[in-house]
Formats: structure tokens, C-alpha cells, sequence
């Protein structure tokens, strides 16, 4: 059986030359072309240790560490403190990692609220295992990512989630307008260990890594002052789980390719795009047959469906017919609450500070955004947080004789500034009365440091395609 029969597709790593089989047949046993090609591999990866154990790499992880920041582990070591450690013990560490007497400490467990409501579990291994999975993936990264599907974009260098997103119009432009959008139930918590280190050892030869690797898979995490043994899963927060997961659904990706699937996927949001309801209905089983029964993984059949393009929430766009981008609506949502939350009127805090705090919100949601049509939207928006601001003003001046001195300090007319302070109605609807709309008016707000929606929305505007 030939490779180009196979769907094979070739490239250059300067590792070796990769030649890309799909990994299973039609008859759904593994593809023995894609297993030579893997003991190829595995061959050229029996000493991927020493590269790992090196004092460069370590040296290069420790700043990758310390860039990313993060809270200490159970030890209670700071990244600060890791430094000085690691100048003084990093010949030590270069020998535990290559003698196998390494062993990774607990994980602390923390949870965290979900947008959508639940909690997700947060994995915090020391700064010290830190540093070790920061340098594996260091070294595994430039092997596995060039082998990696061109529609996969999370977790990957050079690539972003405005290039998923602009895959995604693409397929949309071209007739792909229902979408098979399949939401994998708790993926980080229930990838199988023994299958990622099956999917492991089909390319790297090196069984030293592979037993780190397992050490680490087997950490147990320290929640609620009790640990437990993890059987399954890669916990978010560690270095090198995004590129473990990326390993594992790889299968699914090269399994939707094998099918000629028009897909995008970020991470675990898989989006599957067809031209009919019926093909779309006769996707979507077989899929979630393939990632339950071959991969061990789950789907939540509740979040995923068949669905129009336009109703998808997708790095949280939706896909509108043509190819454009628009704002989901749990996207928009979202935003009005942070709004809320930092324009409340019962915070003790000055105007400025306020002002601040909104353009930082606002700028950076502006940005991930940019793409997407927003014109209607950002002008209801902008007028909505312009009301609050001036709520939020208004309260701080307290009695009617504050509201006066503030109004005509801003050339409103005195009887118009009495019969506001006077008034018997509440904050919101004195935030739109004459006085405080002409007061406080938008190229006053502007002045005073509000980011303006309407006002930069055009600047950063960039199309899709």
C-alpha cells in the first residue's frame, strides 16, 4: 500500500523529514506506514534527556517560569527564590533528571468559577516542577508541533485564536454553514494517562522521558487539605499539559482529516463545518464514537449539537453567513457584567482610579474583538457605560448642594442644576437627565480618561479575511 494512498503529506522539521500517513485504516486498525515512519523517529529520540537536563535549557525554562509568573506550590518556594536555588543546585538537578531519582512533588489543587457556572480545577506544581515541565516541553515542542494538524491553533507558537477564528470564516465564506460544535466534557480531567503515554512512545524513543513524563501524569494534588492519586487527566495550570493535550486530540484531528472534514479546533473548542443538516447529521455520531470508544475521552452531549453557523459561540464570536465575525451573545454578557462589577456605585474608590480600571477592561476586549462587526453593538454599549459613569459620578457628590457646585462648575445653567439635586428620582435616572447629560458630556467623559468604545473601535478594526 502506497503512502500517497494513505493521504501522506511531507515536510521538513531539520529533524527529520516528515512524512504524514493518516495514523488509522478505514478497517480502523493502526496504519503500519504511520508506524515505521514513528520507529524512524523513535530511533532519533533516545537521548532527548541529556537535552532536557541540560543547564542551558534549565536556565532557558527558569525564564519561561519566570515570565509566566504564577503562586508558589506546596513548598511554598517563590519564583524569586527558585533563582537563587537553581544557581546553586542546577548540577545537582541535571543529575537527578538523568539518573531517574527525580521525583515531582504534590500538586496544589485550586478551584476556580467557570463563566458558564461550576468550578474548574487548577493544578499548581512547584516552581521547581515547574521549571522541569517547562523543560521538557521546551525540547518536545519543536518535534511535535510541526507534525501537528495546519487547523489546529491553541497552545501553539505562531499561531492565535484570531487565525482559528479567521479558518473558521473562511470555510463559512465557502458554503460550510452548519457546524458540528462538540464540547469535550472536562477534557484537561479526563485525558487517559495510558493512552498519552501509548501516543508518547510511538515517537519518542527515549524511555528515561518516558518514565518522568508518567511521574508527572502521577502527581497527586492537595485540595481541600487532602490528596488524592491521580489516575487520569493533565491538570490546567502545569506547563506542559498544553502540550500533552495537543498529542492527544492530534489523533482526532488526523482522524477528521482522514474523513477530507473541513474543521477548526483551539485547544478542546473542536468546531466541525459541513454544507447540510443531513451531512452534519451524519457526522456528529460517528465523531463522538471516535472520541469515546477510541480515545477515552467524553462529550457533553448537553453543550454540543448541530448548529447554524451564526449561533455558534466560537473563541466567543459568532459566525456570520459571508464570512464575518460578530460578538457571541455570552460574549457580550460578559463584558456588561465586568462593566457592572467596576462601575458600581457603592465603591469607595475615586473617579480616575475608576476610569482606569474600565480602560484596561475595555481596551483589551476591544482588541481580542477587533475582527468582529461590531458597529450597532459598540454605540448602545458605549451610551449604556457612559449613563453608569455618570451615575457613579453623581452619587459621589452625596447632597443636593455637592450636585449643584459639581454641575455648575461644568457651565450647567442653576436652575437646571436645582431642580436636578431637588429631584426625588434615583441615581440612574438622574445619570439621564439634561443637566447630567450636558454636563458630563462625552467629550468631557473623554477628558477625564473614559476609553471610548465608539471612538477606537474604528482604529482597531481589521477584517477577517
Amino acid at each position: 500500500m502506497n503512502l500517497a494512498s494513505q493521504g501522506e503529506r511531507t515536510q521538513s522539521d531539520g529533524l527529520f523529514t516528515l512524512e504524514k500517513p493518516v495514523w488509522f485504516q478505514r478497517s480502523g486498525k493502526v496504519n503500519p506506514v504511520w508506524l515505521s515512519i514513528c520507529e524512524e523517529e523513535r530511533n532519533q529520540t533516545t537521548n532527548l534527556l541529556e537535552s532536557i537536563a541540560h543547564p542551558l535549557n534549565l536556565q532557558k525554562a527558569y525564564k519561561q517560569v519566570k515570565k509566566n509568573k504564577g503562586s508558589e506550590g506546596i513548598d511554598g518556594m517563590t519564583i524569586e527564590e527558585l533563582g537563587i536555588w537553581l544557581k546553586a543546585h542546577i548540577l545537582t538537578l541535571e543529575s537527578e533528571l538523568l539518573s531517574g531519582s527525580y521525583q515531582p512533588q504534590t500538586v496544589r489543587g485550586v478551584e476556580i468559577p467557570k463563566a458558564k457556572g461550576g468550578k474548574r480545577l487548577l493544578g499548581i506544581p512547584t516552581v521547581k516542577d515547574r521549571l522541569v515541565q517547562q523543560a521538557i516541553s521546551q525540547v518536545l515542542q519543536p518535534i511535535y508541533d510541526p507534525k501537528f494538524s495546519e487547523n489546529s491553533f491553541g497552545f501553539r507558537p505562531k499561531r492565535s485564536a484570531h487565525q482559528a477564528l479567521s479558518r473558521a470564516c473562511k470555510f463559512v465564506k465557502s458554503g460550510k454553514t452548519r457546524t458540528v460544535d462538540l464540547d469535550l466534557a472536562k477534557f484537561f480531567d479526563e485525558v487517559n494517562h495510558q493512552r498519552l503515554l501509548w501516543l508518547l512512545s510511538r515517537r519518542v524513543g527515549d524511555n528515561r522521558l518516558l518514565t518522568l513524563i508518567a511521574k508527572i501524569l502521577n502527581t497527586g494534588i492537595l485540595l481541600d487539605g487532602m490528596t488524592s492519586r491521580r489516575l487520569k487527566g493533565t491538570p490546567q495550570g502545569s506547563p506542559l499539559s498544553p502540550l500533552l493535550s495537543n498529542i492527544v486530540l492530534d489523533e482526532l484531528d488526523q482522524e477528521l482529516e482522514r474523513r477530507g472534514l473541513n474543521f477548526v479546533r483551539y485547544a478542546d473548542d473542536l468546531q466541525i463545518f459541513v454544507g447540510s443538516l443531513a451531512s452534519a447529521e451524519r457526522v456528529m455520531p460517528s465523531i463522538i464514537r471516535f472520541i469515546e470508544e477510541r480515545m477515552k475521552l467524553k462529550v457533553n452531549r448537553d453543550k454540543s449539537g448541530i448548529r447554524k453557523c451564526y449561533e455558534v459561540n466560537f473563541l466567543g464570536h459568532s459566525l456570520l453567513y459571508g464570512g464575518k465575525l460578530g460578538l457571541s451573545k455570552a460574549s457580550e454578557e460578559r463584558i456588561r457584567e465586568k462593566v457592572k462589577k467596576i462601575t458600581q456605585r457603592n465603591r469607595g474608590i475615586s473617579f480616575d482610579q475608576l476610569l482606569n480600571e474600565l480602560k484596561t477592561a475595555l481596551q483589551g476586549w476591544l482588541i481580542y474583538f477587533r475582527q468582529a462587526q461590531l458597529k450597532s453593538k459598540i454605540e448602545k454599549m458605549d451610551g449604556w457605560i457612559r449613563r453608569r459613569l455618570r451615575c457613579f459620578k453623581l452619587k459621589q457628590c452625596k447632597r443636593a448642594i455637592g450636585i449643584v457646585r459639581f454641575l455648575l462648575k461644568l457651565g450647567v445653567e442653576k436652575t437646571l442644576c436645582w431642580r436636578t439635586a431637588l429631584s426625588g428620582k434615583g441615581w440612574w435616572r438622574l445619570s439621564a437627565s439634561p443637566a447630567a447629560t450636558v454636563g458630563m458630556n462625552n467629550f468631557w467623559l473623554i477628558k477625564q480618561g473614559y476609553y471610548s468604545l465608539k471612538e477606537n473601535y474604528p482604529k482597531l478594526y481589521r477584517s477577517t479575511i
